[in-house]
């Protein structure tokens, strides 16, 4: 019994001997953990500013599918051009020769100034020879596409 007190004594004597890190290691795993979130903050960084812009090319092709789902039930003169939207000049759309498309879209915020809308979110649809042509126009704090085809709806 008086060996194993010993070993216990020797072994807590041992455990007060032992230090922690020293100031160099302690301070070269914070150099570490610094170079890994400066890393993580640019590339965060990027995903976030791709994402709007994402979601700018989203509300641009959805304002066309909302105007061909209007033109596929409501036809338009041959020859006539329509435009078609939810914001024009910075306010909702009533022009005279203007459709709103509020029915078939649900809300649409310029995504670069969150919770202000687009000042201009419409679709000009030109009728010729019986095919429709589709031109959108989406701009809020900048021109994002000004009379753009929807096959030329790509993030920039």
């Amino acid at each position: 019994m008086l060996e194993r007190l010993k070993e216990v004594w020797l072994d807590a004597k041992q455990m007060r001997d032992e230090r922690g890190l020293t100031l160099i290691e302690l301070l070269v795993v914070v150099v570490i953990l610094g170079i890994i979130a400066a890393i993580a903050v640019v590339a965060i960084g990027g995903l976030i500013e791709n994402s709007r812009k994402d979601a700018v090319v989203s509300d641009a092709k959805q304002l066309v599918s909302a105007a061909k789902l209007y033109t596929s039930s409501n036809p338009i003169k041959p020859g006539a051009t329509v435009n078609m939207g939810v914001r024009k000049g910075g306010s909702d759309y009533k022009t005279t020769d203007g459709v709103v498309l509020d029915k078939y879209i649900d809300s649409m915020e310029d995504p670069f100034n969150s919770p202000t809308a687009y000042t201009d979110a419409f679709v000009s649809v030109t009728e010729k020879d019986g095919k429709y042509t589709y031109v959108v126009t989406l701009e809020g704090d900048k021109k994002y596409f000004t009379a753009k085809a929807p096959s030329e709806l790509k993030r920039w």
